[in-house]
Parts: structure tokens; C-alpha cells; sequence
């Protein structure tokens, strides 16, 4: 039954479902809804624009049959959804318990369905349901999943545990030595970078066996580009570690690889911190760019250190009798640093549209 009093009155639309009732209430920016259900009849009023502008608006429905006192309601800006659910799953002729239809009152088209076609959907979400735990019944649950996403877990700990160590320390360092911490990085965090670069190869075999599912040739670049730089070209000769540009490269990698395994740490767990995502599918942009030109800083340096001392070199056997000096792998990888990353760049930036881009919105 309509408000007695001389109230105003929106307009509300209205459609069912055998166990649902659906109204629109055609009011804008509502603001301090009170909406209850007493005895079976349901009370709004609200502050909101309407067809009299912004005012008070509340209207009173006696339902035909029983509901639950607990309506559910959802705002936007252009409207307010009020969902009533049926005490009793059935069809019903009319929504209020007076035969006359209230004036404020009218079907939601949008809505509407009559009884046939409202069984026919209930049937179909019901088919669905039903396949839908046929499917995941027919899929064999992994009885390793949790040993599987602990061991990730741990070795992305012991990751992010390790970089975090270098990382402190190094801007520690800067603080209290500034430009002097530069020269000495390398015989002060050499230990643990090893470790962890090291421990990295592990991220090939996860690759391989399907324990993480990510392309195979970005993992295989970073970890093969990374242990190069650090075993051969900073670690093969002392001339090249008293250098100030390794203290750019372990800083670099190192201010990546904090934001990077935690990010892991939390998918494993299947959580994810919204900032946290945003941070590590954005600082590779400028950083990745950086540490790449660090690293070719450092192959430059290394090429005349490794013509004069020979290191590495080898004699090619008879008849050839050539000497290969390793300075000539260098600038071959040069060239490679720079054409390389484009995989990587390629595979973070779709990772970043696929996490960060606009989401698709379902429309019903």
C-alpha cells in the first residue's frame, strides 16, 4: 500500500524471480537511505533528486506473500536497487497485497520476465551449477599443491630476505661513506649477490617443470645475463671490481628484486596488495633501462682489462692455431645487451596491461 501521507513519492520500478524481488527506485545522489521491512511491508525514505528535485522521498509496499525482513540495497548515481528475497521460492501473480497497482509503481522492463521464461533461467543457472561441479570434479586436484606453493614460497623468501640485505646495507653505507662506498661494493656484498644470483637458477628449472608458469626465454635471459655480468666481468678480474659502476648494477638489481619476490611471496598465498602489484609491474620501466646501461658501463670497462691480462682467452686447435681473446665475446655481448631486453620489455609489458590495464566490465 502507498504512502498515506502527502509525502513524495519516486517512482519505482519492479521486476521478480521466483525466489527474488528486484525494485529501482528512480532517484539520483540518495543520500542516508532508511530502508526496512516491518510486517511484511517495506519502508523507504530518502534524501535524494527525483521528479520534484532534490527532496525527501519514501513510499510504503505491502508484499503479496511473505519475505525476508532483510532487504539488501545498492546505490549508484543515478538510482538506488533494492533486492527483496521470497520466503518461499514460487511465482507471484502481483507484488502488493492490494489488487490496484500503486501509481508510483510499474514493471522494470529491463527486468522482466514472465514465469516461463523466469523457470527457463532458473533452469539454466541450475545446469550450470550443475556442470560446473561436474568439471571441477573431473579435474584431479594436485595432492602436491601445498608443498608445491611452500617451496616457492620459502625460495622467494630467501630471495627477497637476501636482496633486502644488500639493498639496506648499501644505502647505509652511502649514508655514512657516500661516493667511497662505491669502489668498495663489490668485496662487501660480492658474498651475497653470488648467493642469490646463484640461487636463481632455480627460477630456470621452476620453467621448465611447470612448477611456474612463465614464458621460458625472459626467465632464461635475466638469469644467464645477470650471473655473465657477475661471475665473468666483475668476477673474473680484480681490476674490474674496485669499479664504481658496480655499485649501480648490485644496486639496481637489488632495488628490483625487493618488490619483486614479495610480490611472488603474496601470489603463493593468493593475496594480492594493490600497490604492491602497481610497484612491480611499473619499476621495471626506469630501472630495467638503467641496469642495463650499467651493465654495459661495466662491459666497456672490462673489454681493455681483459685484452691486456688474457684472461679467459683460449688457442683454437690445429690447423687454426688462432688465440680467441675473451675481450671478443664481450662486444659480441654487447650488441646482445642492448637487443636482448627487448623480450623482456615485450613480456612486462603485456604482464603490466594484463594486471594494471583497465578491467573489462560485464554488462547486465
Amino acid at each position: 500500500m502507498p504512502s498515506a501521507d502527502a509525502s513524495l513519492t519516486p517512482q519505482v520500478h519492479w521486476a521478480q524471480r521466483h525466489h527474488q524481488l528486484y525494485l529501482r527506485v528512480e532517484l539520483s545522489d540518495v543520500q542516508d537511505p532508511d530502508i526496512t521491512i516491518t510486517d511484511n511491508v517495506l519502508h523507504f525514505k530518502a534524501q535524494g533528486h527525483g521528479a520534484k528535485g532534490d527532496n525527501v522521498y519514501e513510499f510504503q509496499i505491502e508484499f503479496l506473500a511473505p519475505v525476508d525482513p532483510q532487504p539488501a540495497y545498492k546505490m549508484t548515481q543515478r538510482q538506488l536497487n533494492i533486492t527483496v528475497t521470497k520466503k518461499e521460492s514460487q511465482w507471484w501473480e502481483r507484488l502488493t497485497r492490494q489488487e490496484k497497482r500503486p501509481l508510483f509503481l510499474a514493471p522494470d522492463f529491463d527486468r522482466w520476465l514472465d514465469e516461463s521464461d523466469a523457470e527457463m533461467e532458473l533452469k539454466a543457472k541450475e545446469e550450470e551449477r550443475v556442470n560446473k561441479i561436474s568439471i571441477e570434479n573431473r579435474i584431479p586436484k594436485d595432492p602436491f599443491r601445498h608443498l608445491k606453493r611452500g617451496y616457492l614460497f620459502m625460495y622467494n623468501l630467501v630471495q627477497f630476505l637476501g636482496y633486502s640485505w644488500i639493498f639496506v646495507n648499501m644505502t647505509v653505507r652511502l649514508f655514512m661513506l657516500g661516493k667511497d662506498s662505491f669502489f668498495d661494493t663489490f668485496h662487501t656484498m660480492a658474498d651475497m649477490m653470488y648467493f642469490c644470483q646463484t640461487l636463481s637458477f632455480i627460477e630456470i628449472v621452476n620453467t621448465l617443470i611447470g612448477l611456474v608458469r612463465a614464458p621460458f626465454m625472459p626467465v632464461i635471459l635475466q638469469v644467464f645475463g645477470r650471473n655473465f655480468v657477475l661471475l665473468l666481468v666483475l668476477g673474473g678480474v680484480e681490476e674490474m671490481q674496485s669499479k664504481a659502476v658496480v655499485f649501480f648494477i648490485f644496486y639496481i638489481w637489488s632495488m628490483v628484486e625487493i618488490f619483486r619476490y614479495p610480490f611472488y611471496m603474496l601470489s603463493c598465498l593468493d593475496i594480492e596488495w594493490k600497490i604492491l602489484t602497481w610497484i612491480r609491474y611499473s619499476i621495471w620501466m626506469p630501472l630495467y633501462p638503467l641496469g642495463i646501461l650499467a651493465e654495459a658501463v661495466s662491459v666497456i670497462q672490462a673489454i681493455p682489462v681483459f685484452s691486456s691480462t688474457g684472461r679467459f682467452s683460449f688457442m683454437l686447435p690445429y690447423p687454426l692455431n688462432v688465440t680467441v681473446p675473451f675481450s671478443l665475446f664481450l662486444q659480441f655481448y654487447l650488441v646482445f645487451l642492448f637487443l636482448g631486453p627487448f623480450v623482456n620489455f615485450r613480456y612486462l609489458y603485456k604482464q603490466r596491461k594484463r594486471h594494471l590495464g583497465p578491467k573489462k566490465r560485464k554488462m547486465h
